[in-house]
Order: C-alpha cells, then sequence, then structure tokens
C-alpha cells in the first residue's frame, strides 16, 4: 500500500487530486469511482476548479458511485444522487447520462441490486475513490461483510448512523438501509485512492494498514489490493509511527 502523509485536510485534497487529475489526463475515456460524504468534498472542488481554469474534459468519463440511501431520491437533499450532482457533475461538464448511481427508490431493491452489479461489470472502475468509517467500513459495508460480497441492500450499525447523523437535522431522519458496491465490486478497480481525516479516524487507519486481514475491519482488505494508495492527514495517522 502506497501511503501519502499530509499535514491537514487541504493538503490531503490536494495531494488527491492530482492522484485523480493523472487518471484523468492519461485516460479521458476513464471509469471514476466515486464517493459521498465531506472527506471527498475537498476533491471534487479542486476537480470543478481545474475544470474551469484549465478546461479539463470529462466528456468522455463514467462514473460509478458506490452507494446510496433506501428510500432516498434527487427529490431529497440527503441523497447521494443529489450530493452528486450538486458537489461534482453539475461542475465539471459530464454528461448526466455517464453517470451512475444505484437507484434508492426502486420499488424492487433486489431487482437494483443485479442491474447494478452487471452495470459494474462491464464498466471496470480505473480508479476507485473511498473514506473510511471509523469502524473501518468502505461504502457501506459493515463489520461482518464477506469479502466476496457483491451490490447488496446493508442494514447500516448505528456507529455509522451516528457518524451520518451531522448531515441531517436529527439523527432519527438518517435511513437505515442503504444500497452498496461490495467488497468484491471495489476490489475489482484497477486503482483504490483511500482518503481519511481527522484522529476519529485513527484505530480504522491502523486497522486498515497493519491489522489482519478480516471482515471485522471491512477495509483491511485492501491490504491485498495491488494498487492502493492511502491519502491520510497526520490526526488520521497518529498511530501508524510513519
Amino acid at each position: 500500500m502506497n501511503i501519502i502523509l499530509t499535514k491537514d485536510y487541504e493538503a490531503m485534497s490536494d495531494a488527491a487530486f492530482c492522484v485523480m487529475q493523472a487518471v484523468v489526463t492519461r485516460n479521458p475515456s476513464a471509469v471514476l469511482g466515486l464517493a459521498t460524504g465531506t472527506t471527498p468534498l475537498g476533491l471534487y472542488a479542486r476537480m470543478a476548479e481545474d475544470h474551469r481554469k484549465n478546461g479539463t474534459s470529462y466528456l468522455g468519463v463514467r462514473t460509478v458511485n458506490l452507494d446510496e440511501y433506501v428510500g432516498l431520491g434527487m427529490e431529497s437533499d440527503q441523497s447521494y444522487v443529489y450530493f452528486m450532482r450538486k458537489n461534482l457533475f453539475e461542475h465539471i461538464g459530464i454528461p448526466l447520462e455517464n453517470t451512475h448511481i444505484a437507484n434508492g427508490k426502486a420499488p424492487d431493491l433486489a431487482a437494483e441490486c443485479a442491474r447494478y452489479n452487471a452495470l459494474l461489470d462491464g464498466l471496470q472502475q480505473d480508479i476507485q475513490v473511498l473514506g473510511i468509517g471509523s469502524n473501518g467500513h468502505i461504502a457501506f459495508n459493515e463489520p461482518g461483510t464477506p469479502f466476496g460480497s457483491t451490490v447488496h441492500v446493508v442494514d447500516l450499525a448505528e456507529s455509522t448512523v451516528r457518524d451520518n447523523a451531522r448531515l441531517f437535522a436529527r439523527e432519527e431522519d438518517v435511513p437505515r438501509r442503504a444500497l452498496t458496491m461490495g467488497l468484491k465490486n471495489i476490489m475489482h478497480a484497477k486503482k483504490i485512492l483511500i482518503l481519511a481525516n481527522g484522529a476519529g479516524k485513527a484505530n480504522a487507519v491502523y486497522g486498515l494498514v497493519r491489522g489482519e486481514v478480516t471482515t471485522a475491519l471491512p477495509a483491511s482488505i485492501l491490504q491485498l489490493h495491488p494498487d492502493c494508495t492511502l491519502v491520510c492527514d497526520e490526526a488520521a495517522a497518529s498511530l501508524l509511527s510513519l
């Protein structure tokens, strides 16, 4: 695993953008696996700024997102499809038909999982962006998720609900279920870019890098990926003794 240690969140976002920019510049038709949450916002802001200032084209790029809350769609400003459009897609000129996110409002969730899994089989990610949860989850793959998992519906752990509650008016408003790529889908990516910032992620980052490869900490599977880069700030890396 390649580790890039940075001073703070802004420097983390700068370093992550350099990795992403290299992929998009090298392959104008790249498939970008994307994540939501606060961690990648700095990366996305830099992608938007680069597009605006330098004209980097995303016309041929396709994207696949990790996950979506069950029951939320574009009409909800808490949905991930809304998040991606407002924080990235509308600012980089990518055709919306080239962007793909599981449908959290699908009437048949099993069928939607099968549909999205088939889509991913045909769109191997050139790079997959990840954050990491305080309990070591990646995407919404909670502790105990089998390493061979593909797209599935998950019941969110209470720790994940608490972590995400800061983005909602009330904790009880946080959906308790989500559609998520499985760990096998994530490991299928050619390159992994995982970001971590803040002392609250220090234990998870230690397990990711130094811990046993175990389903008890889903992110630990990334130790087995042939091209994984961790970009983290000093606080998140505080237990690593780098």
